[in-house]
């Protein structure tokens, strides 16, 4: 089934969209710098909520993986 139809899939792929920018801006923060608009914007905003709203984040990816595990 496709992430985008079921939505634990789609709420992972988000989780994790976020948490690998974050990441990614953390060590090279000059390749999302430079592209805060258009469509690469969504990968600068996604670091941003990563960034900011941390602890919810990490909250919510280790809720993610005990529902997959209780699965």
């Amino acid at each position: 089934m496709s992430a985008l139809f079921n939505f634990q899939s789609l709420l992972l792929v988000i989780l994790l969209a976020i948490c690998t920018c974050t990441f990614v801006k953390a060590q090279a923060p000059a390749l999302l710098d430079r592209n805060k608009t258009g469509i690469l914007g969504l990968f600068w905003k996604a670091a941003r909520i990563g960034e900011r709203l941390s602890p919810y984040v990490s909250l919510a990816c280790i809720a993610m993986a005990i529902s997959i595990l209780l699965k």
